[in-house]
């Protein structure tokens, strides 16, 4: 259960999915980047979250990336038959997956990761080049009406003041850039990571910078 992790403080429940089409050496979640094991019973799930009706007001899909799963949109229709509000968290590596689900009313909320200059990832983040995947996914998004935000994380050596300007740029519209505090902690390839993190002051310097071409916020830091 968490208030932190649906917009506007609404309680939910957060589902965890396994696998990644992608390596931020930062990424917090690293035992999910790769698959593993045998998949949860998803009745087992929603017989979670049938008691819990009444209790809870969502459901985030989080990862992992989500959209690598097959069986998404049915699992979303699921959540949505329950009575839940349905938000996934996404790289935005797979446009046309979101594009499904947000053309078929499954989804409610997308929290889209903008990891660095979205025309060109390195290959530490994304090995296979999401060749302007994402960019799609932003301006699908855009054009959606459906309540989203763009989020990235401030993590050097692959966030930099160029970085920032040019997520900005792309992410330019009516939603907002949160700007994201690197937390040390489980890391999928910590020695990639810089010594000295962003601070306080760093990251209040780049969400001017990026205020000048979007409404930009900072979260957690």
């Amino acid at each position: 259960m968490t208030a932190l992790d649906y917009p506007g403080g609404l309680i939910s429940a957060v589902i965890f999915a396994q696998g990644c089409n992608f390596a931020c050496p930062y990424c917090h979640n690293p035992n999910l980047v790769r698959l593993f094991g045998e998949p949860v019973d998803d009745e087992g799930v929603m017989a979670f979250l049938r008691r819990r009706r009444g209790l809870l007001d969502g459901v985030v899909i989080s990862g992992g990336e989500p959209t690598l799963q097959p069986d998404l949109a049915d699992f979303c229709k699921k959540l949505r038959g329950l009575g839940y509000l349905v938000k996934i968290d996404t790289n935005g590596a797979r446009p046309e997956v979101v594009a499904d689900l947000i053309e078929r009313k499954l989804i409610n909320y997308v929290a889209l990761d903008l990891k660095a200059d979205p025309r060109a990832y390195p290959a530490e983040i994304a090995p296979a080049d999401p060749g302007g995947a994402v960019l799609e996914t932003v301006g699908l998004l855009k054009r959606s009406g459906l309540p989203h935000e763009f989020r990235t994380t401030v993590v050097r050596p692959f966030v930099t003041e160029e970085t920032i300007i040019a997520i900005a740029r792309a992410a330019a519209g009516t939603a907002p850039l949160y700007l994201q505090k690197y937390r040390p902690g489980p890391a999928l390839n910590p020695a990639r990571l810089a010594a000295a993190q962003p601070g306080p002051a760093d990251l209040e310097r780049l969400r001017d910078l990026a205020s000048v071409f979007t409404t930009c916020l900072l979260r957690g830091a």
